[in-house]
């Protein structure tokens, strides 16, 4: 196996183990140290794989951010489908996705809270990471209403407003209520998705 496969399995079974610790304890009061004993290996070696534990929860956040946009990618090209059903297609992998991710989730949320706690924003933080997502809702929207299949009026912002609604309703009824299945919401997302058609 070549080195580069090696260090980047490594790194994964790092984050692997650093997220139990941040979910034990906690961001705030998670250290290098903490996250080096969880993983059975000295700070020394564990700052050969990331900087300081902001590098590693960052690392996390945006590794689930790039599966997420690969997995829409892949949804969107689905050529046999119905513009209307790309995007429920695309909010269910979006669902199913922070199902999968309910831990690392959690573990952003009590950051956000206690970060808002002081100075920092941390909408803007959440926004600069979801611009992405929020364009390409946009782009599959405009695209609708070209091809026709859309309400020629539909206010492409608040559809987008409504949609990001949904994902962070997802988020809180998985990570904070704890909710067994999401079939309800990703049934609530294919009615307001019909009713972008014409």
């Amino acid at each position: 196996m070549s080195i580069v496969v090696e260090h980047e399995k490594r790194r994964r079974e790092i984050l692997e183990k650093a997220l139990d610790v941040f979910m034990d304890e906690g961001y705030e009061a998670v250290t290098i140290q903490k996250i080096a004993d969880k993983c059975g290996i000295t700070r020394t070696t564990l700052y050969i794989y990331f900087k300081n534990k902001g590098e590693i929860f960052n690392f996390s956040i945006k590794q689930f951010l790039q599966v997420l946009e690969n997995d829409i990618t892949e949804t969107k090209k689905g050529k046999s489908l119905s513009r209307t059903e790309k995007i429920v297609q695309v909010m269910e992998v979006i669902i199913d996705r922070i199902d999968e991710n309910r831990r690392l989730l959690s573990v952003i949320l009590d950051h956000l809270i206690h970060s808002s706690k002081g100075e920092y924003d941390p909408g803007y933080r959440v926004r600069r990471r979801t611009v992405r997502l929020r364009h390409i809702m946009t782009a599959m929207m405009i695209d609708g209403i070209k091809a026709g299949e859309f309400k020629p009026d539909l206010n492409v912002k608040d559809a987008n407003e409504m949609l990001y609604g949904f994902i962070e309703a997802a988020i809180f009824r998985l990570t904070i209520m704890h909710y067994p299945s999401l079939e309800d919401l990703k049934n609530a997302v294919k009615l307001a998705v019909c009713g972008f058609a014409k």
